[in-house]
């Protein structure tokens, strides 16, 4: 297993510095200097001179890739252009609000999709089923922003029982924290509980056709021990494979979802850089999107591996 998990991220440190070069050459292909910016519509040429030197932007690009990106891992992950703030506290302060907003949104895909897919499968060419799968197409249809407005319209403006915007520390008032995570959460979870109910559907449906589901019934077995021991538990494995996926379009959807309830996580932060041209922090940022994603999947393939040990075994075999 230790074998398995080093070879995992042996394999995840090139998609990380691939991505880091990508973030880095993209970003500073964007129209307007972040210097010019700051100065206004009337800088001074010499202080404009003098500032892209203090940061290093005067080099040639390659140089500056490899500047930045050593001293990344050195743990100074620079300045902020616009803020004069250190970029690493900056992230890292933002951090925690967005990984809890991204594990809220997980567990509660999970918590609708697992139930809404077993009925499905179960309740197969119903009425039930038509309708949640008539549902699930409609949740992915509509965008993540929308269903927010809609949210804060009904339940903020109309019904006045959850606060539109902002975000309030558990440390502060939990419960006030709770009622502020509401929204957002439903709003990142409605897509991704519609495709993974979707998805276990079809596992669950391909399952149950399956030989040792008939043997298991032939054996006396209970409906209810079919369901969750034989078929449930092998239809969960691809389940875990797209929730590993979907990790990555839950943080591309709370960029904008934070944006909608001025959340103060790393999506809006991000926003904000890329209108200021704030390279630091916008590198910064993205980088460590990125390595969330690449630690999500590598936890999901770990644990695919312990559901399923044939897995590692084909692997060895390869």
């Amino acid at each position: 297993m230790l074998k398995y998990i080093l070879q995992r991220i042996l394999l995840a440190i090139p998609v990380i510095i691939g991505v880091s070069i990508l973030v880095f050459f993209i970003i500073h292909l964007i129209p307007g200097d972040p210097i010019q910016i700051m100065f206004g519509k009337n800088p001074d040429p010499v202080q404009i001179e003098k500032i892209q030197h203090l940061y290093g932007l005067d080099r040639p690009l390659w140089q500056q890739y490899f500047v930045w990106i050593g001293n990344f891992l050195k743990g100074d992950w620079g300045t902020s252009i616009r803020l004069d703030q250190p970029v690493r506290k900056m992230v890292l302060s933002r951090l925690p609000r967005t990984a809890t907003l991204s594990i809220l949104g997980i567990i509660t895909s999970l918590i609708i999709a697992i139930p809404a897919g077993i009925i499905s499968a179960v309740k197969h060419n119903s009425k039930t089923d038509l309708g949640i799968t008539s549902f699930t197409l409609l949740l992915i249809s509509v965008p993540s922003f929308w269903l927010g407005i809609l949210l804060i319209i009904i339940f903020s403006v109309y019904l006045n029982i959850l606060p539109a915007t902002g975000y309030v520390s558990p440390s502060e008032d939990f419960c006030r924290s709770i009622r502020s995570m509401i929204m957002p959460t439903l709003s990142l979870a409605a897509a991704v509980s519609a495709t993974l109910t979707r998805v276990l559907r079809s596992s669950m449906l391909e399952v149950l056709g399956q030989d040792y589901v008939m043997l298991a019934r032939v054996k006396g077995n209970s409906e209810r021990r079919v369901l969750f021991i034989h078929t449930l538990r092998n239809s969960l494995i691809p389940l875990m494979t797209i929730v590993g996926m979907e990790v990555g379009y839950l943080l591309g959807g709370e960029i904008i979802i934070e944006r909608v309830f001025a959340f103060p996580g790393m999506g809006s932060l991000l926003i904000s850089a890329i209108y200021q041209r704030d390279y630091p922090l916008i590198q910064a940022t993205i980088l460590v999107f990125a390595i969330l994603v690449v630690m999500v999947n590598i936890i999901t393939d770990l644990f695919y591996s312990l559901a399923d040990p044939r897995i590692k075994i084909t692997k060895r075999v390869k």
